[in-house]
């Protein structure tokens, strides 16, 4: 069974998603430092840099913010403007797309984007999508026919169906799809007239965005054992995902918090350990640098008195596959992954080897990408930045 507990760990609050004892991934927000990801703002442009086509905008509190320019997008403006051009000095809406990680900005965007469980609106974009993920060539055409001949002829914003809506009926995605829609031209109608700098939209809270993103097919329960946070997740729950409702447990037992029955903060700190140990005797060595992450695996003492190494290698590699996969949702590692697993000569054990990576990396909600296999043997994959990453998010609690 797979559940997600919501609970209070240190100065901040962790979403855990658990299969039975296993942790599968996590993530930690600092209560008092909620993040800005999907927030809206009217910003002013400050600067306008040509040669990497970006502006730097600044939002509420003197926050500069990284705003890559394209000639696709129709800025939503809050000055008088003749041309969609971005100029210094405009005031126009933008929204967070990326949290600041490390020693970068914040990313913006003007493609203001509205999230719910089974679809995504964007206005000003007009395509009607649907989630690569969502296979099935039929409910894919279903879906993009239902939704045009849902939306008004005059429509200014675009749908995409999400991962979430493969068991969805029409009339969950289109009463949720009804919602957004309101919520969107509200927020961008108001917005125009707002003062420079202002919040115009707060995205909902960490937890809450876990709870949305999550598989719908995999959650069966959201365990909490905290009161505000089970007041706050359930007015959630009634207003944006009602179906959801009868899964919200609270959990109320003062001999044994959540954080002990699971181990939650034990699991944590074994998370960012650099040595992770596999069944077979191996290990993996993982170590963050400034411009990507390094994944090291090691046959220790698998491989002694063996005597077909390149069978024993192999299984190794592949116990390993699994493993980094598990490790780079866990950790929530991003951007640049590069892996050297123990060399292998056989053409037919590294394309096993690469089919095994490859099949788990798909588990992942974040968009992970096999990128190649090189002369050297080293595999380089690509994982989308979203959030900090695990280590990141326990060293902003200290």
């Amino acid at each position: 069974m797979q559940r997600l507990l919501i609970t209070r760990y240190g100065s901040g609050i962790a979403t855990s998603m658990f299969q039975d004892q296993e942790l599968l991934q996590v993530h930690i927000e600092k209560e008092q430092d909620v993040s800005l990801l999907g927030n809206i703002y009217v910003g002013k442009v400050k600067n306008i840099v040509k040669n990497i086509n970006a502006a730097f905008v600044e939002i509420e509190n003197g926050q500069m913010c990284y705003l890559p320019i394209s000639e696709k997008e129709t800025p939503i403006f809050c000055n008088s403007k003749n041309s969609d051009k971005i100029c210094i000095g405009d005031e126009l809406l933008v929204q967070i797309s990326k949290d600041a990680i490390k020693t970068k900005s914040p990313s913006v965007t003007t493609k203001i984007q509205f999230v719910g469980k089974y679809c995504v609106v964007t206005y000003g974009d007009k395509r009607i999508g649907v989630s690569g993920k969502l296979k099935d060539p039929e409910q894919r055409q279903n879906w993009v026919k239902k939704i045009k001949e849902f939306l008004p002829k005059d429509h200014c914003f675009g749908v995409v169906v999400r991962t979430n809506a493969i068991n969805c009926e029409e009339g969950q995605l289109f009463a949720e799809l009804e919602v957004l829609q309101k919520l969107m031209l509200q927020i961008v109608e108001t917005g125009k007239y707002k003062s420079c700098f202002s919040k115009i939209y707060q995205a909902p809270l960490g937890y809450l965005c876990d709870i949305r993103d999550g598989y719908d097919e995999s959650i069966e329960e959201i365990v909490t054992d905290d009161k505000e946070i089970y007041d706050t997740i359930h007015a959630y729950l009634l207003n944006f995902q009602p179906s959801d409702v009868a899964k919200l447990v609270f959990y109320n037992d003062s001999m044994l918090t959540l954080n002990h029955l699971y181990g939650i903060e034990t699991k944590i700190e074994k998370a960012l350990q650099e040595k992770v140990w596999l069944n077979s005797g191996g290990y993996l060595i993982i170590q963050p640098t400034e411009a990507m992450n390094v994944i090291d695996v090691n046959s220790g003492k698998a491989i002694a008195g063996k005597k077909n190494t390149e069978r024993h290698f192999l299984k190794i590699n592949l116990e390993a596959a699994v493993e980094i996969a598990k490790q780079i949702r866990l950790r929530n590692i991003s951007g640049i992954i590069i892996i050297d697993f123990i060399d292998m000569d056989e053409e037919a054990s590294k394309k096993e080897l690469i089919e095994t990576l490859e099949r788990e990396i798909k588990k992942d909600s974040v968009k992970t990408v096999f990128v190649d296999m090189t002369k050297l043997n080293l595999v380089e994959l690509t994982r989308k930045k979203m959030r900090k990453s695990l280590a990141e998010q326990v060293k902003e609690l200290k």
